[in-house]
């Protein structure tokens, strides 16, 4: 039973991280969806606007930029952040801005 006990704690913590990275791709998923009431899709799936999974997936924007661009706006792009922390599975998941940009910025790499 003493050897079963580590195997067991290593089994349980990559199930419960396996589980969180689940629900913050999920969280990430109702942003994308449900920012601003209609979604970022609503200009960025738009072939003349930036491809955010493109261009996530291609390394050209990184996490840092990503944050930067959705907390001061870029362009065309009005400030995020707060219409972000309005979505209510943030506010259900209690996310602090950090965690709601990473669970965006996940749920872009896995789009």
């Amino acid at each position: 039973m003493k050897k079963l006990v580590p195997v067991l704690t290593i089994v349980l913590a990559a199930l419960s991280s396996t589980a969180f990275a689940d629900e913050q791709i999920e969280i990430g998923k109702k942003i994308y969806e449900r920012a601003f009431g209609r979604g970022c899709g609503t200009c960025h799936d738009i072939a003349s606007n930036p491809q955010l999974t493109t261009l996530i997936k291609a390394g050209q924007l990184d996490r840092a930029r990503f944050e930067t661009v959705l907390k001061e706006g870029k362009g065309g792009m009005p400030k995020a952040i707060e219409e972000i922390m309005k979505t209510k599975a943030v506010e259900k998941a209690g996310y602090g801005e950090d965690q709601a940009v990473d669970a965006l910025y996940k749920y872009l790499e896995t789009k």
